[in-house]
């Protein structure tokens, strides 16, 4: 995806300025790990436990933004079956927009897993999904921050896209497909706030138990209908 401001500053934050302008953490003593593999949000890593997230200023994706991430954590803090950050501070200082979460887990499920992910976990996040659908939409609807995507208009999309040759399409199946699967799916007017990228990084894991532990990033979220709420994942028949 190119960035729509390819040549902004980029600048990586110094240790004392995270820990003294934007930890929220009077005890905070280290930062001990700087994460740069998300195209949006550079993470800072302090004490092991805590997150900084910066929102980078090329902004890569204009939809995305760290605003509607600390809405979505605020929303969802008072479910205690929620699997998801607590937020610890959010806000603009001079150009910096920033983040401090708790961390969740203590890795994501990529590279635990290798590609693939126990039922278990897959079970799991799709319990954590439900919650977020039912959990009470007029606020995430009254904030503005979360546009609305018909079925229709999100399939178009993604055929266009695989069409073009912008995302990779390597089943048998024509991307036209997409027709049957919208004819296919129940009939409902239920339209709920969607995590909207729930794929293998943003899924954590407790590394010593495999168990499923958190769901990271809701920068993306929109709201539609639940049949959108999917990311693609390794085939059913190679998970055990």
């Amino acid at each position: 995806v190119l960035s729509s401001q390819p040549h902004s500053l980029d600048p990586v934050l110094s240790n004392e300025m995270v820990l003294l302008q934007y930890g929220h953490v009077s005890d905070a003593k280290a930062v001990t790990g700087v994460d740069e593999s998300g195209g949006e949000t550079r993470a800072y890593l302090i004490d092991d436990h805590l997150i900084l997230n910066t929102q980078r200023p090329h902004r890569v994706c204009p939809h995305a933004s760290l605003e509607k991430y600390a809405f979505f954590l605020n929303e969802l803090d008072s479910d205690p079956k929620m699997d998801v950050s607590q937020m610890l501070g959010y806000g603009r200082e001079r150009t910096i927009e920033y983040l401090c979460m708790t961390r969740s887990g203590s890795g994501d499920a990529e590279p635990h897993f290798g590609g693939s992910a126990p039922g278990s976990v897959l079970k799991a996040l799709g319990r954590m999904l439900r919650r977020i659908h039912q959990a009470p939409q007029a606020f995430f609807r009254e904030s503005g921050l979360f546009p609305e995507t018909n079925l229709e208009d999100a399939f178009a999309s993604a055929v266009d896209a695989i069409s073009s040759g912008q995302v990779p399409w390597s089943l048998d199946l024509s991307p036209e497909v997409a027709d049957k699967v919208l004819a296919a799916l129940s009939h409902s007017e239920e339209r709920v706030v969607l995590h909207a990228n729930s794929g293998l990084v943003h899924v954590f894991v407790d590394l010593e138990t495999s168990r499923f532990s958190g769901l990271i990033d809701f920068g993306a979220a929109y709201i539609s209908h639940t049949a959108l709420d999917l990311r693609m994942w390794s085939p059913p028949e190679v998970l055990p």
